[in-house]
């Protein structure tokens, strides 16, 4: 098998492929160019989007040529892969502005678009000015309605209505890949394993309309990779909070840094191998040691990657002050709350500064969390001791150099700082 497909099936992407051999035989005569796509739906992508990117640097790094396809055209309709009912519609300024965003998030993440190695392409460049009835005698023609309600995406939402804007999409993105195609040699398109059916019916559509020219019957391929999950069951970078966002301003990077060294023992080796470029001997090594020092090292190199190794220092430091002594190391990466000065002279009580630093939603939730035993206050020596008197009275003297520590249950902190 070829090298680079080689890595990707060891560290756990491949979910399926069209043809696998003869895929791993066209890659090994010389540099293929790939593509994965996103719609800008929302202002920053998730965690959760990020596997087929993390497959696009492995790619990359191989002497492949990669296209990240930005749906500023696609968006307009909305895919409804993995969806119960039609999405919002987002005005096109909006979804332009949500572009701009992640083309930025990709850029920085992938090592630069060089227009060579790697390619930044918006399909709204091809799709906006269709014509629709020309789109509908070249392209439409070829698509099979009892073929596309075989597929799983569209069949689900059968069951639950597929308006007819939304059956579109099928047709939308395989022309996206016989553009790629036709502009830049495009032969391999990957994602998600919910995009399979819409990847195929591109591949296929490349097949009928120039393969036939050409006489190459393997002229397009498709290659997915599994959605992840955690073994809990739930989907990767969703929490009860929301999902882990790449943008500092929805996710903070200490956050960031928490979600990963707080994943489950049986989920580190997985997330280290599809989420790190570490060496898969050494993944091998950091589960094989102590599980804590393991995810600790998760956290820091997918930070590192998302957010630069400065923010990786500065939560690793944070977590470390904050699981440790909370006060005297470098609590400037925990979320922080500034409190006047003049609020703790006569005591704050301990409900109302968990529910006003936000670490409870009401002031129900904080008496809950104390009486439960999961409230934690750093005393003046620096260590994290319980609450459990909700008509505890926090005042200036249980501040040290102005600062403490709260903790919410084992995993919420947040650094309350005198004004």
């Amino acid at each position: 098998m070829n090298s680079a497909l080689l890595t990707l099936k060891e560290r756990g992407f491949v979910a399926q492929c069209s043809d696998i051999e003869a895929l791993s035989a066209l890659m090994d005569s010389g540099g293929l160019t790939f593509y994965v796509g996103c719609d800008p739906t929302g202002s920053s992508l998730h965690i959760g989007h990020m596997v087929p990117f993390f497959a696009f640097r492995h790619l990359r790094e191989a002497g492949h040529h990669g296209i990240a396809l930005i749906g500023g055209g696609t968006a307009r309709i909305g895919d409804p892969s993995g969806k119960t009912e039609l999405r919002k519609m987002l005005s096109y300024e909006q979804l332009d502005s949500n572009a701009a965003a992640i083309q930025g998030q990709l850029d920085r993440f992938l090592g630069g678009f060089d227009n060579k190695t790697a390619i930044c392409a918006n399909n709204k460049d091809w799709l906006a000015g269709l014509n629709y009835i020309d789109f509908l005698r070249e392209i439409g023609r070829h698509f099979s309605v009892n073929r596309m309600l075989s597929f799983e995406a569209y069949r689900l939402r059968m069951e639950t209505g597929l308006s007819f804007i939304e059956f579109n999409y099928q047709l939308l993105q395989s022309y996206d890949f016989l553009e790629l195609y036709r502009r830049y040699g495009c032969r391999l398109q990957i994602g998600g394993d919910d995009q399979w059916g819409n990847i195929v019916a591109g591949m296929e559509l490349i097949r009928r309309i120039e393969g036939k020219a050409s006489g190459v019957s393997d002229t397009a391929f498709a290659l997915t990779f599994p959605l992840v999950t955690t073994s809990d069951g739930k989907k990767m970078g969703k929490t009860e909070k929301g999902a882990i966002f790449l943008d500092p301003a929805l996710t903070t990077p200490y956050n960031f840094f928490q979600y990963w060294r707080n994943v489950q023992d049986a989920d580190l080796k997985r997330f280290l191998l599809m989420f790190t470029f570490l060496p898969a001997a050494e993944c091998e090594n950091l589960c094989a040691g102590e599980p804590n020092a393991a995810k600790e090292r998760l956290a820091w190199e997918v930070t590192a990657l998302i957010h630069g190794n400065d923010e990786a220092d500065k939560a690793l430091s944070g977590a470390r002050a904050a699981f440790g002594t909370a006060v005297g190391g470098d609590n400037s990466a925990i979320p922080s709350k500034n409190f006047p000065a003049s609020r703790f002279e006569t005591g704050l009580n301990v409900v109302d500064l968990f529910t006003e630093t936000g670490l409870c939603a009401t002031k129900s939730e904080a008496r809950r969390l104390v009486q439960q035993g999961g409230a934690f206050v750093a005393n003046p020596e620096g260590l994290l001791t319980a609450v459990n008197d909700v008509k505890t009275l926090i005042s200036a003297r249980d501040f040290t150099n102005g600062e403490l520590i709260l903790r919410c249950g084992k995993k919420r902190f947040c650094r309350v700082a005198l004004v």
